[in-house]
Order: C-alpha cells, then structure tokens, then sequence
C-alpha cells in the first residue's frame, strides 16, 4: 500500500469514527450530560498519559508545562474543548443531531471569519460570498426553529476558538491534547466523586457493559486523533479539508435516518443554503490554492505562502 493510499485511509478512519459519534454517546446512558463529559475528560487524560509514555513524547510535554505562553494557550484551548465536547454530547443525547451537524458544517466559515479577525488574514471575494451564505441559512433555520440554532452556534464557535488556540500553541497533537485534558481533569474527577458521595452517579448502576463504555470514552477520543495525525503527514491538507464534511454529514444522516429528526421544507431550505456556501468555500480554497502553485512555479511567491 502506498504512503498516500495510506494516508487517504486514516484520514477517512478518523472522519468516520467522529461521525459515528452520536451513536456512540447515547449508550453512556443513563449517565447525564455533565456526567459523560466528566467521564470522557478524566478517561482521555489517562489515555493520553499512557500515550505520551508509550510513544515517549515526555520531553515535548514537558517542554508545554515550562513555555508559559504554550501553557497558556493551551490552558484556554483547555476550556473551549470542555465546551464543544459537553455541548456535543448534550445535543446528540437530547436527539438534537441535525443541530449538531450544522455546528460542524458551518465551522470552516467561522473559523475563516476568525481568522480574519484574530490574525488579519485576507478572504477572497468568494469567501465572503460564501459567508454571507452561510449567514441567510443561520437566519433560515433561526426562523424555522423559532430560535437561533444555539447549539449548533455554540459548537461551531468553541471548535473554531480551539482551533485558533492550537495553531497559536503550535504543539504536536498527542502532548497538548494531553495537556488539555490535565488542566480540566482534576475539576471533572472532583465532580464524579461529588457525584457517587452524594448518590447521584450513574457509575455502578447500569452493569458492567456501562462501566466499559464510560471507560472507553478516552480511547475513543484518541484513535480518531491518531488516525487525523498520521493522515495529515501522508496527504495534502486541502485534501483533509474536504475530509471533514465526512463527519457532519455522517451526523445528519443518522439524526434524520436513524433518530429520525423531522425535516421541514424550511429546515431543508437552510441546509441547502449551508451546502452551498460549503461547496463557494471549498471551490475557492482549491483555485486559490492552484494559483499560489502556480505563482511559486514561476518565482512569485515563497514557499511558506502556499496554504
């Protein structure tokens, strides 16, 4: 097998298992919402932990903990993961999947908006227009719903902040993702004992299988993780990038196939709308990326310019 054929599977391994997410969740049940957070951060700190000994990233982890500004960052990618994962899990267990693929969707134009914002990068016109898109569907579904799509915002807004504070950070996937869940674990184990001393957890009461599945939430949070980070080293990222609606579109379809979601004519509209802005957005990003090659061919661009 070539290294790219290689590189092609991983990634699409990794976009499914994170696609397979809202079947997942549910059967964490009957533990709650902040519970099920709780458990997968403390399970994924220990996972990274063994992961960081076992692939012996000790020094550049422990290079995270003496660069404050790294630190830092990190601290605060930190609180914006705890906020997409929580609410991730309260849409898929309170049968809102649809609205959570929306958040997901929309994440690349947010996070090209941010972009702009934070590091003063330059859209092209199609972007923008891809953006105002993007915008009409939100107010479509805003209507249809009878409220903003909160959840959805809120997922596509903490992803694009963790985004953002990773790429400030710029350290390697498995240290900083275990830094991360460091910082909040000690605030979601303090929880889960409050919980079993005051007779409200879940752990324990649903069986054995129950116990396994809330352990096997770290271990499901780092295969994707591992899969997306040995793809991203074999395949361009543009090629990644267009991975991606691999996993929204995985939700949507199990929201409405599976949980079966409603879809109004409406919500329909709005959607389209999202797909649309999706397909200006990634057609721009190709042909600016051509013409950057093209520039750097001939001698006009650096090579650190080609995005």
């Amino acid at each position: 097998m070539t290294t790219s054929r290689r590189g092609h599977l991983l990634g699409i391994s990794g976009y499914l298992i994170w696609g397979a997410f809202p079947l997942y969740f549910p059967l964490l049940q009957p533990g709650g919402p902040v519970e099920i957070l709780a458990h997968r951060i403390v399970w994924s700190c220990l996972t990274m932990a063994a992961l960081v000994l076992l692939l012996r990233r000790r020094s550049q982890f422990v290079a995270i903990l003496k660069d404050r500004r790294t630190a830092g960052l990190l601290g605060l990618a930190a609180v914006a993961i705890t906020i997409n994962w929580g609410v991730f899990i309260l849409g898929v267990n309170s049968g809102r999947v649809v609205e959570t693929s929306l958040g997901y969707f929309i994440n690349p134009l947010v996070t090209m908006v941010m972009g702009v914002l934070v590091f003063r990068e330059r859209m092209r016109p199609a972007q923008w227009v891809a953006v105002g898109i993007g915008v009409l569907a939100c107010v479509v579904l805003t209507v249809d719903y009878g409220r903003p799509p909160w959840i959805a915002l809120i997922l596509a807004l903490s992803f694009g902040s963790y985004g953002l504070l990773k790429k400030g950070a710029a350290a390697d996937a498995i240290e900083s993702l275990g830094f991360e869940t460091l910082v909040i674990a000690p605030f979601a184990l303090g929880f889960l004992v409050w919980l079993q001393g005051t007779g409200h957890s879940s752990l324990g009461t649903a069986g054995v299988g129950h116990v396994l599945l809330l352990a096997s939430s770290g271990i499901v949070t780092a295969v994707p993780l591992l899969c997306f980070g040995a793809a991203a080293t074999r395949i361009p990222l543009n090629v990644l990038g267009v991975m991606q609606y691999l996993t929204p579109s995985l939700h949507f379809a199990i929201g409405v196939l599976v949980v079966g979601e409603q879809m109004a004519p409406s919500r329909w509209a709005g959607f389209v709308l999202v797909w649309v802005a999706l397909a200006v957005f990634t057609i721009s990003a190709f042909h600016g990326r051509r013409r950057a090659l093209q520039q750097r061919r001939r001698g006009d661009l650096p090579v650190n310019d080609v995005a």
